[in-house]
């Protein structure tokens, strides 16, 4: 049955692709290059596309013409000279009797703004969106939205058609509201022309942007790439080595003691009836974020099991893992992506099948779509269809067991999927810089953040140039907050972020910490995250300011019985908004085992931290928590942001 449903689809992809040929002869040029496209100035212009193979390929621009020859294979690169900022311009290309032009070409700056929800989150549901994109024209200002696409191997086109587009209202208004108001803000200052692609998928890890080449090189993730490369190759054949990796981590972290897993046809433990209800989940359960395990049984004839089919299983919130009579099926991430599972001959019986369903909910709300209870079913070889009408069952895995591994060809969880699909497409083309703000899904294991963001940003200089400077949006406060100090994986994960970022000479950091809201993921002000990603690339890239990220910590020192940070990065003074005294302060000991909230105060660029008589601190930490309360901020009302600093 798998088979077949391969060779449909393979069919069908053949179909399309003749059927757009026409449409694709006429394509000389790579996809970013199209109408009102921007160009990076004061550097050498890379264009490509495909032709002919052997064909000689002609390109002007701006008075300037170079030729290049197309490979066996048709692709071909060629380089113009650098242009200052100006325009508009004619790009066009000739490669014997096909030709193709593309007008109205800017030249200026151009960022690449990728990462998760939180820069794909539109401007119009950002605050005061109604007056933001009435008013949102500038002809100077052009934007690009990458189509989403997750790929096993790397992209050369991306996977729909993509076009460049001024500043209007309409155009702006779905646009990513991070990206637009940061080149809102830096246009302020600046009279170039800016070029914005938006490359962001919501929920995804930083894994998924990083080539599989880079990944490779870091370690560590070698049976996953091994696992992702079997699967580019036979889907099919990746299912079951899949399952078997996903089962080995149950049982080395599952803490319950149980001899048979829930995925087994007689597994125990603590289940309930259930029925997905119109809100995703056993009413019960809405506010479960973790793991959830339902299972149904569906009975067949002796003729029946004979069959192969197809497990019909609707939505579910997240990813779901699945198995039928205790044998791996599939996995899909999406709440919005239906389950369609092929089902081998061989793995149903007569009698009564167990199919057991595993959903990971990482925010709000989460399980079994119940909207989708008439679209379950086991669909056998022969057409007949099989309705799961029985009960199902529901049991929640305990919290501790912690976050499990995702198939590595998942779109936003895998290994170099979203770069494969969304960012190869785009390598070589030219840039001023990136603003990159990502990070929330990576929470599980934050210890490993700065590792990671390291290989990431190392890959994508290697493919955007060397020193490339790149803006990190730190991660903003989500969550409740905190009464007393204590561990928190946001926390790590900001001062990843913040580490990696000092020591990068071409690197800045956008605190947001203070603009998260405690229940929501997603703070509306996309307003002042732009604007203050806007000030770190002028100060970092521009060099027109002083400061990139405002209050930055250069040491903490002990002076009789207090504890004195000085800070440095700061634009006029430092203040305690809303009182005398500095909240978010924390005296640590060795090892960060005890921490406590000190008396601070502001004596010019230091904060006077009290000891209390007590010798033992080590260690300063400042807004360590998920969603932490703080007032320290400078001139340019932006606060100082977390950190962790040693007691000289």
């Amino acid at each position: 049955m798998s088979r077949f449903i391969r060779l449909v689809a393979t069919s069908l992809a053949l179909l399309i692709t003749v059927a757009s040929q026409p449409a694709l002869a006429a394509q000389l040029l790579g996809a970013p290059f199209a109408d009102h496209a921007v160009l990076q100035r004061d550097q050498p212009i890379l264009v490509w596309g495909i032709a002919s193979p052997g064909a000689r390929i002609s390109v002007t621009l701006a008075g300037h013409e170079t030729s290049a020859l197309a490979s066996k294979s048709g692709a071909w690169k060629a380089t113009l000279p650098a242009l200052a900022a100006g325009g508009p311009f004619t790009l066009e290309v000739q490669a014997g009797q096909r030709h193709q032009r593309v007008d109205d070409v800017l030249v200026g700056d151009v960022w690449l703004c990728g990462g998760q929800s939180n820069m794909e989150f539109p401007v119009e549901r950002a605050l005061d969106a109604n007056a933001e994109i009435a008013n949102a024209f500038d002809s100077k200002i052009r934007l690009l939205r990458v189509p989403k696409s997750s790929a096993d191997s790397p992209n050369q086109a991306f996977s729909s058609a993509a076009a460049w587009s001024e500043a209007t209202p309409d155009t702006v208004r779905s646009f990513s509201a991070v990206c637009w108001y940061f080149a809102k803000s830096l246009r302020r200052d600046l009279e170039v022309p800016l070029g914005l692609i938006s490359a962001s998928w919501n929920g995804s890890r930083i894994e998924a942007w990083t080539s599989q080449s880079a990944l490779r090189r870091a370690g560590g993730l070698n049976a996953e790439l091994a696992l992702q490369e079997t699967h580019a190759r036979d889907p099919d054949a990746a299912i079951q080595p899949w399952a078997a990796m996903w089962e080995r981590w149950w049982r080395k972290h599952q803490t319950s003691g149980e001899v048979r897993p829930p995925w087994s046809p007689d597994a125990a433990g603590d289940w309930s009836p259930t029925h997905p209800s119109s809100r995703w989940v056993a009413p019960a359960l809405a506010d479960h974020v973790g793991l959830i395990w339902f299972r149904t049984t569906v009975e067949l004839s002796a003729s029946q099991a004979l069959q192969g089919g197809v497990l019909e299983l609707g939505r579910a919130d997240e990813i779901d893992t699945t198995w039928v009579n205790g044998h791996g099926v599939g996995t899909t991430y999406g709440s919005a992506v239906q389950r369609r599972y092929a089902v081998a001959p061989g793995i149903l019986h007569a009698g009564s099948n167990t199919i057991v369903v595993n959903v990971l909910n990482t925010y709000r709300q989460g399980g079994l779509n119940g909207s989708d209870v008439a679209s379950r079913a086991l669909v056998l070889a022969d057409g007949v269809r099989l309705p799961l009408e029985k009960a199902w069952q529901v049991r929640p895995e305990p919290e501790a067991i912690g976050m499990p591994p995702a198939a590595p060809w998942m779109s936003a969880y895998g290994l170099g999927t979203l770069y494969n699909g969304m960012i190869a497409p785009l390598a070589g083309y030219g840039l001023r810089g990136a603003l990159w703000y990502q990070g929330e899904s990576n929470t599980h294991e934050p210890e490993r953040y700065g590792a990671r963001l390291a290989t990431w940003r190392d890959d994508f200089r290697a493919h955007f140039g060397a020193d490339l400077p790149l803006v990190v949006v730190q991660l903003a406060g989500y969550g409740p907050a905190a009464t007393a100090p204590g561990q928190s994986a946001w926390a790590t994960l900001r001062e990843e972020q913040r580490r990696l970022v000092a020591q990068d000479q071409h690197a800045a950091l956008a605190v947001t910490i203070d603009l998260g809201e405690h229940g929501d993921i997603h703070p509306a002000n996309k307003q002042e995250v732009g604007r203050r990603a806007a000030l770190a690339a002028l100060a970092q890239v521009y060099r027109v300011r002083a400061s990139p990220t405002g209050p930055v910590p250069l040491q903490a020192r002990r002076e009789g019985d207090d504890v004195l940070v000085r800070f440095g990065g700061i634009e006029g003074a430092l203040a305690a908004l809303g009182g005398q005294d500095v909240l978010g302060f924390e005296l640590c000991d060795q090892g960060l085992k005890e921490c406590r909230y000190p008396h601070a105060a502001i004596e010019g660029d230091i904060v006077r931290l009290s000891l209390d008589g007590s010798r033992e601190a080590t260690t300063v930490r400042y807004a360590w928590a998920d969603s932490p309360i703080l007032n320290l901020y400078d001139g340019s009302e932006r606060p100082a942001g977390p950190f962790v600093v040693p007691i000289n």
